[in-house]
């Protein structure tokens, strides 16, 4: 089989000396891109330094020195952004955009060629990613790193837009320009994905009501997705008349017709404050990445056209039909770079590896923000705020309303916090939990979303990306698997890939759990927040009653704001109108609003422990949420027959406060875990491991958990939960054993 590495690579060179190019495809000439002749030979070195970096990263990958092979070789012509675009404009690029990196570093004096062969070689020294994963990003060049091949980073880029000018209405400084366009580049397989039809979608239901979205997405089409021919003209039909997106195209072989076009674009979006698709038409050369056979799906003639339309050779002959270069100047400069290159990762083979764990993971937890706690608000603001509230405010309260309190002040404490969600705003949410919120703060804050959880947690990656402080809402927990990635595949992983040099702090308000009378299956009333346990550097915070909900949730804004935190904040629905606990009108579950204190850093450093009711040494029952309400309930019934015991509270289900949980499960002679999740996949899996790793007898620990069921309908729910009864029952059988 013949090397088409080598022949790409020999073929640019023959074409040039024999004088056989490809025909041009669009008009665009020198005289009429708007470049002047410096910044075309300036395009011109760009692209040739992507091609070369394509070629020997795949030299390295055979030497055993390089990981990663998928390159940008075809999409050159995108070094065209790096001019068209404002170098503090910010990125977020497709895997393929490798000639517009080496363009917009040229602006910050940044050693691109050195810096992505450490991306290659996966080297420590990487200043992205400290060798953790090749990435294209850059702290000083405005460029998010990003791994996506699915379009994972559409939402966020939309968030990002909408936060420019959001930023100034609410009178926030943002960390971009207030003129700031963002760059959001993808492949025509990718706009399959539901990720970028959803993100699209966002962005043309926002334009359609005149809200300023300054935002150019630029598809790159090569036709082709690893091995999948897309459908031509496929994207010009979606996306040509598409409501709310300005569709501009070019041909991006030419590096003279993608600088023009992308120019008008980008000119358009910051003029008009509108989102654009800008549709580039290239090709893809070497496959999909080194490990790819083109001949097993493509037959060779079509390949070798494909060679021959390299837009390299496009730029040759524009070069030497308009005289700024000659036959041999265009040879010597193909053979500099080359060597350039190569001598730049021979010094970057030798650079040292990510040595250790400590070492790979000292940047899943993002540096602590220079930014302290705000000022408590004073009485006379809280007046303005609780005025619709002043004759409750002292009287005790049921777990939805202190949580909506909370939010009131939290709101006025940090003016940089947005609130966006499904019926959050004049609705106040399904519960109710935001409740006059959006009368208080206003649309700006308080912002509705399309029915779209990827663009809901997507956004809010775009806002903490410009310096605001989200906190989105997912209306039922079930629904969070839609979106899941946007918190997995890009929240989470932003200080990992970075380094710790690009954060995305939230707070993520989410509904959910079971016990909800009236409501079945797996969307509305579900039991497992599984998907989030195995994110690292992500905190859980579940709280069980008003008044450990106000302080928690204070506590996780304190946590994004100072420490740059992903919090999610898991509601249990079925406690959120509950007021009694033992019997009717007892009013045992409702609670005094707590009042707004500052913390101190050693009072802050405690508030990710488990809170305990009682001192018994018989039995400790571990829970959290309604599972901790059921407990209390038992407790009671468990004292009344003599049993000595103690309910602890979890409280923090991510991480787990193993030293709190230790202390009180070893000062007693039992220890029940009672789990409202499924078994499998529970955190009793989690604390049963815990408990038995310390060297506790695991003869006396047991565990009361869901069934491995999706919940039903109605009081067949019951069926398959926890009950008071059964903990009762549980408790008593392991004491007495």
């Amino acid at each position: 089989m013949s090397d088409r590495n080598q022949l790409v690579k020999d073929n640019f060179i023959r074409f040039v000396k024999t004088g056989k190019f490809p025909e041009p495809l669009s008009l665009t000439s020198v005289t009429t891109s708007g470049l002047n002749e410096s910044q075309i030979l300036d395009l011109f070195e760009s692209q040739l330094i992507s091609r070369h970096l394509d070629l020997y990263s795949r030299v390295m990958q055979k030497n055993k020195q390089s990981f990663y092979t998928i390159g940008s070789a075809g999409h050159e012509a995108n070094a065209a952004y790096g001019l068209a675009f404002k170098p503090d404009d910010i990125a977020f690029l497709h895997y393929r955009s490798g000639a517009f990196m080496v363009q917009r570093a040229k602006n910050a004096k940044v050693d691109i060629i050195k810096d992505m062969l450490l991306s290659f070689a996966a080297s420590s020294e990487d200043p992205i990613s400290g060798g953790r994963h090749k990435v294209l990003g850059s702290k000083p060049l405005f460029i998010p790193p990003q791994t996506s091949t699915i379009a994972s980073h559409l939402p966020k880029a939309v968030g990002t837009a909408f936060s420019i000018p959001l930023a100034q209405r609410i009178e926030q400084k943002g960390k971009l320009a207030n003129d700031s366009v963002v760059l959001c580049n993808f492949g025509d397989a990718s706009a399959n994905h539901s990720t970028a039809q959803g993100a699209l979608n966002s962005a043309a239901w926002i334009s359609f009501q005149s809200v300023p979205l300054p935002i150019v997405f630029i598809c790159e089409d090569n036709g082709i997705g690893i091995s999948t021919a897309t459908p031509t003209g496929w994207i010009e039909a979606n996306y040509q008349h598409r409501c709310g997106l300005k569709y501009f195209s070019c041909d991006g072989l030419s590096v003279l017709d993608t600088y023009k076009m992308t120019k008008e674009a980008v000119d358009y979006a910051r003029e008009h404050q509108k989102p654009v698709f800008l549709h580039v038409k290239l090709i893809r050369l070497l496959g999909h990445a080194g490990s790819d056979s083109e001949f097993v799906y493509r037959h060779l003639e079509d390949i070798e056209a494909t060679e021959f339309q390299d837009p390299l050779l496009h730029s040759a002959r524009m070069l030497l039909a308009s005289g700024l270069m000659t036959k041999e100047a265009l040879v010597d400069k193909y053979h500099e770079i080359e060597q350039l290159v190569i001598t730049k990762a021979q010094q970057v083979i030798t650079q040292p590896k990510l040595a250790t764990a400590k070492e790979v993971m000292a940047s899943i937890i993002p540096p602590k923000s220079e930014l302290q706690q705000p000022n408590i608000i004073d009485e006379t603001q809280r007046e303005k705020l609780f005025v619709h509230e002043r004759h409750n405010l002292e009287k005790k309260q049921h777990l939805a309303k202190l949580l909506n309190w909370a939010l009131i002040d939290l709101m006025g404490q940090y003016p940089a916090i947005v609130m966006c969600g499904e019926d959050i705003g004049k609705k106040g949410g399904v519960y109710n939990v935001t409740h006059k919120l959006y009368d208080l703060y206003g649309s700006n804050r308080v912002v509705n979303t399309p029915l779209d959880e990827q663009t809901i947690l997507g956004g809010a990656i775009g806002l903490a990306h410009n310096g605001l402080l989200p906190m989105p809402e997912i209306q039922f927990l079930a629904y969070v698997h839609n979106a899941e990635d946007q918190i997995r595949g890009e929240a989470a992983t932003l200080s990992f890939f970075s380094n710790g040099q690009f954060t995305n702090p939230m707070v993520i308000r989410v509904a959910g759990l079971a016990y909800q009378k009236g409501f079945g299956g797996h969307f509305h009333n579900d039991n497992s927040f599984a998907v989030f346990r195995d994110i690292p550097g992500v905190i859980i915070a579940c709280p069980s009653n008003g008044e450990d909900g106000v302080e928690m949730l204070r506590n996780c804004v304190r946590l994004a704001h100072e420490e740059q935190r992903i919090v999610v904040f898991l509601e249990p629905i079925a406690l959120y109108m509950t007021k009694d606990l033992h019997q009717e009108n007892d009013g045992l579950w409702t609670f005094n609003y707590p009042k707004q204190t500052s913390l101190s850093a050693l009072e802050a450093s405690q508030q990710l422990t488990v809170k305990a009711s009682g001192q018994g040494r018989s039995l400790c029952i571990l829970s959290y949420g309604n599972g901790y309400y059921l407990a209390r309930q038992a407790q009671q019934i468990l004292e009344q027959e003599g049993i000595d015991l103690r309910v602890v509270d979890l409280r923090y289900l991510a991480p787990l406060d193993e030293k709190g949980i230790l202390a009180h499960v070893n000062e007693c002679q039992h220890t029940l875990i009672v789990d409202e999740c499924r078994q499998t996949g529970s955190i009793s899996e989690a604390l049963m491991t815990l408990i038995a790793e310390s060297g506790y007898d695991m003869n006396h620990v047991a565990r009361l958990c869901a069934q491995d069921s999706f919940i039903p309908l109605g009081s067949a729910a019951y069926h398959v939960l926890p009950s008071t009864q059964l903990i009762v029952e549980r408790a008593k059988q392991l004491v007495q054993q």
